[in-house]
């Protein structure tokens, strides 16, 4: 279930330990993607925080937050850029999305074979997409303290996984967010070395998040499901007699 956008703006925008998390992940966006230049990027759930650094360079940027969540407009003080849609209809043309990034969005979505179609749809050719998620192995995912520890935690394997299922092929993936979930002083001070030593040696800390660079495989691999249902109809009718057309005047 999708958090409530309040508590999520109030999160990111309104406490320290948030601002810094934020700080931690945008980072490490931005080591993905330095510039996108003329590009459509694309954010799905509470992904906006992310998006700033492209505001001034990119030729478009939409944020997406589902409706369960609720939306609220963003940027401040600028032109709104924020849209309410389902998780598995977005208002946007097919492969028309450069960057697409997902935070707060997929471990929380209750139809995520559904998202991630639609992620696939709007992705164009040679567009990247960054699905971040919380870290089932990370001290993040188990503190109701922060918007990460809801939903379903992932393994970096079982995100490869999914994402393979449905179209995407990994490229890279880092993890960030070493630091504890804590407000106290010391660990908030101390939160930008946290995240040094963690990069530099992910086997020894396992980080908050993990973030997976995926492009689109072409052709979509085929799975089993109603596309699939519909090529082989039921034959219900298998078994009886053909009609005979009744002989005239008889």
């Amino acid at each position: 279930m999708h958090l409530d956008v309040q508590d999520l703006r109030n999160f990111y925008y309104r406490s320290t330990l948030g601002r810094a998390a934020q700080k931690a992940v945008r980072d490490q966006v931005k080591q993905f993607w330095p510039e996108a230049k003329g590009q459509t990027v694309a954010g799905f759930g509470f992904a906006v925080p992310l998006l700033r650094p492209y505001l001034g360079q990119a030729r478009r940027v939409i944020g997406l937050m589902p409706a369960p969540q609720g939306v609220m407009p963003w940027p401040p003080g600028r032109p709104n850029v924020s849209a309410l849609v389902e998780d598995t209809l977005w208002p946007l043309d097919t492969g028309i999305v450069d960057k697409l990034v997902l935070m707060h969005g997929l471990e929380t979505s209750e139809t995520p074979s559904i998202l991630l179609d639609e992620c696939y749809r709007v992705l164009g050719p040679g567009g990247r997409a960054l699905f971040i998620v919380p870290n089932r192995a990370g001290l993040w995912s188990r503190s109701d303290a922060t918007p990460f520890g809801y939903g379903r935690p992932y393994s970096s394997g079982q995100l490869e996984q999914q994402l393979k299922e449905h179209g995407f092929i990994t490229e890279r993936q880092v993890s960030a967010l070493y630091q504890p979930p804590s407000s106290k002083r010391f660990w908030l001070k101390t939160g930008p070395m946290w995240e040094r030593i963690g990069t530099r040696t992910p086997i020894v800390m396992a980080g908050g998040v993990i973030l997976i660079e995926a492009t689109k495989q072409i052709p979509a691999p085929r799975r089993p499901g109603l596309a699939q249902a519909v090529k082989r109809p039921l034959r219900v009718l298998d078994g009886l007699g053909q009609p005979v057309p009744k002989p005239v005047g008889g």
